[in-house]
């Protein structure tokens, strides 16, 4: 994209890539955030969802009348009565095609359960009433006759019947190149492995919400507490009500925490938005922890029988991959796009001739699955690198070197690899692989910790290191909008479509917008999350905010920047050339106590005012990378870990601002280490979720997680942009269960010890006794 014709502001006036103050942080700080729960409206109904407690059954009858009996409850409803709405459908465009639609329809989730229940938790009925408190008081009045029938709890065993005449393998993604036969013809070894990636997902501090009102006069309905991608929900949110989008209109507040489980298409939210225009009042539903646990998104669960095929030196000359994605009881919003990142990026850094991989994606009695910080990526890297770790070990390579001969090189970008994710070719756009591995191994200092881990290894204790390297994608297309304007008061308004979730999204587009436009970045308002503000808009989901949205914001704002210098040499009887935008005002740069105005002056006598768009749009995603580093101690008595030191070295492309950067990673890692050590949804054998409390499902704790070590480069910018920039929101979580494996088996001694997440201290002593306790 050509350079702007406007001069830009001096390194020293610039914002971009420093650290400053979050803009988001005042209100959250001082207790004035409006969450969801927070907001409300006068005469407004509560909703309390009934819930299956069984995980497969007929439906025999649902008893109401002694919650419709109960003062103050309004409306008690069952699928009959809303036969007219269909089931929920899947997010359009975004690597769904009308043909996967039309495929996937039967797999959908009703909004309330029809004729049969899938899993526990399962919406059945919906209790509206004055309070909360009789709401949940009604419910449990509310009794649903089931007969039991048998469950499937495992993805892969043989598939079941969902339906008469119609199975539980809902999708079959295949994908492969190279010519894998002769790869394995050739090989000097084949490496086998069957591995294990257990279900688990996102805990944000702030639940669901969803309040909704309609006003008749307009015909609209309204729904606050919309998140991610509020766009997208409203237009699926008006399909599966029967409305015109431009009669919906969704808005986001302050949110408590994304990670990919919140702001999709719920059942809840859909039953709050018709109840508001069909019962005439306000609708409000908070959830608790216990429905969050058993019925938002789970994720991850994988199972993979993987063999690689590699030459005497190490080098990988194919791979044979067949998975089995666990996807619960529905495909919900995301159909099978978690099981189709998983194939198109399982080879992430490496070089690989020959590919072949075989996804399984099957329905069973569980709570639906979708996606999780870094969906298919968490659980690809644990699988790729697991698989690098036992080539090595049969070869008797060590770990880094075995990695460096396989990495892609940096002058072989952009490096095409014949193979999609989610209806994006994969063009890896720039990188230097070997150059951040190099970087970190020495931020530790890697042969001298190898050094002391053997001497403490020595002295009796388990202890060790491992690495993962990964490739991460980001700035999902096709295009972002923004709209820019100035008020009277020099106030720079940036409207966009897209949304925050707790990343500083308002910050870093201010700061964008103070580099390009010359103003404070504290002086830029950010409006995000409003659907009737800006007609579309695709949210921030994918890490994409920054390089999306923040390239049209980039865009935006030097357009503005012309327009007000355009109005302000008229203005000010001056060349054009002469003058440029500094701190909010329009100076003489040939003059320096010359003549000048401000921004709100400007706007002020300019017909019309001063307003510009922009759009970027991108043809593939762009492709950021890391390694991961770490060093844990293992108590061979309780099969406990303790993560001694960890890095986390990521190539960001360019830096809008590494403090937000820092942030993420360091969330993503806490989030990362869950999945590698505690955190799970377990089942009973009949289907009884046995993880619906936080004592039972083990997110970790300050104990646990330790400080973290990160270091950011900007060694391959991405060309696909303005500014370079690529996406940092999973840089944190993607290599965390691959490294902690290879630092256990190192720390036990036991080359593939680790052959599924989470490590709990049960597993561990389960692999440590079958092995006789390690070296």
């Amino acid at each position: 994209m050509a350079a702007s014709a406007y001069p830009t502001a001096p390194a020293e006036a610039r914002v971009v890539g420093r650290s400053v103050l979050r803009l988001e942080d005042p209100p959250l700080l001082s207790g004035k955030g409006r969450f969801a729960a927070d907001l409300s409206f006068p005469y407004q109904l509560h909703m309390r969802v009934v819930r299956s407690a069984y995980a497969h059954g007929k439906i025999v009858a649902i008893d109401r009348a002694a919650a419709l009996a109960t003062r103050g409850v309004v409306a008690v409803w069952t699928s009959h009565d809303i036969s007219d709405l269909p089931s929920i459908g899947l997010r359009e465009g975004i690597g769904t095609s009308q043909a996967d639609v039309t495929r996937l329809m039967p797999y959908l989730q009703p909004v309330l359960a029809r004729e049969r229940v899938r899993y526990v938790g399962e919406p059945v009925a919906a209790v509206f009433a004055e309070d909360s408190y009789l709401a949940e008081d009604a419910a449990d009045l509310v009794t649903v006759a089931v007969e039991e029938l048998p469950v499937l709890l495992a993805a892969d065993d043989p598939p079941g019947e969902l339906a008469p005449g119609r199975g539980t393998e809902a999708d079959i993604i295949c994908k492969g190149y190279g010519d894998l036969e002769r790869a394995f013809a050739a090989a000097h070894t084949v490496i086998e492995l069957d591995l294990t990636v257990g279900r688990h997902s996102g805990s944000p501090l702030e639940t669901r919400g969803a309040l909704a009102s309609h006003d008749p006069a307009r015909d609209v309905v309204e729904m606050y507490g919309a998140a991610k991608i509020p766009h997208v929900t409203r237009d699926l949110l008006a399909r599966t009500l029967g409305r015109s989008p431009t009669s919906v209109h969704l808005h986001e507040g302050h949110v408590g925490g994304g990670f990919g489980i919140r702001g999709e298409l719920y059942p809840e939210d859909v039953l709050v938005c018709l109840a508001a225009s069909r019962l005439g009042r306000p609708v409000k539903w908070i959830e608790d922890r216990r429905e969050h646990l058993m019925a938002a998104n789970h994720s991850r669960e994988q199972r993979h029988h993987i063999r690689a095929a590699v030459d005497r030196e190490g080098h990988i000359l194919g791979i044979d991959d067949e998975f089995f994605h666990d996807q619960g009881a529905y495909l919900r919003t995301h159909g099978t796009r978690v099981a189709d990142l998983t194939a198109g990026m399982l080879p992430g850094p490496y070089r690989v001739p020959a590919y072949r991989v075989t996804g399984h994606v099957r329905l069973t009695n569980k709570t639906p699955a979708a996606t999780y910080r870094a969906p298919g990526r968490y659980e690809g890297t644990f699988v790729r690198e697991r698989l690098v770790d036992a080539i090595a070990a049969k070869l008797g390579i060590g770990p880094a070197e075995v990695r460096r001969r396989n990495l892609i090189a940096s002058a072989e970008m952009p490096y095409q690899r014949p193979l999609d994710a989610i209806g994006d070719e994969i063009v890896y756009d720039s990188g230097d692989y070997a150059g951040l591995l190099t970087k970190a191994l020495a931020a530790v200092g890697w042969d001298g910790l190898q050094a002391g881990l053997r001497q403490r290894r020595a002295a009796g204790e388990a202890v060790g290191a491992g690495l993962a390297i990964f490739v991460e994608k980001s700035g999902l297309g096709p295009t972002d909008r923004v709209t820019i304007s100035v008020d009277d008061q020099g106030i720079v308004e940036v409207v966009t479509g897209g949304a925050s979730v707790g990343q500083g999204f308002e910050t870093v587009m201010g700061q964008i917008t103070s580099d390009a436009l010359g103003v404070d970045y504290r002086r830029v308002r950010v409006v995000h999350g409003h659907t009737n503000r800006i007609e579309r808009g695709v949210g921030a989901h994918a890490s994409r905010a920054t390089v999306m949205t923040g390239s049209a914001t980039h865009i935006a704002a030097s357009a503005l920047k012309g327009k007000a210098l355009e109005a302000a040499a008229g203005l000010m009887q001056s060349p054009l050339t002469a003058l440029d935008l500094v701190d909010g005002r329009v100076i003489r740069r040939d003059l320096p106590d010359g003549p000048s105005m401000d921004l709100g002056e400007i706007a002020r006598n300019t017909p019309g005012g001063l307003f510009a768009e922009g759009r970027h749009n991108t043809e593939h995603m762009n492709y950021p990378y890391g390694v991961h580093v770490a060093v844990v101690r293992v108590d061979r008595a309780t099969g406990g870990v303790e993560i001694e030191r960890y890095l986390t070295a990521y190539d960001i492309g360019r830096a809008v601002n590494p403090m937000l950067i820092e942030g993420q990673i360091a969330g993503g890692f806490a989030q990362g280490v869950g999945g590698a050590l505690s955190e799970e949804f377990r089942y009973d054998a009949r289907g009884e979720p046995l993880s619906v409390t936080f004592a039972d499902y083990l997110m970790p704790t300050a104990r646990e997680v330790p400080p973290l070590e990160v270091l950011i480069t900007e060694d391959a910018p991405s060309p696909l942009n303005p500014l370079g920039l690529k996406g940092a929101g999973e840089a944190g979580v993607n290599g965390v269960g691959a490294a902690i494996a290879a630092a256990i088996d190192d720390a036990v001694g036991i080359p593939g010890a680790i052959t599924r997440l989470p490590v709990t201290p049960q597993r561990l002593r389960e692999v440590l006794a079958a092995q006789g306790g390690s070296r």
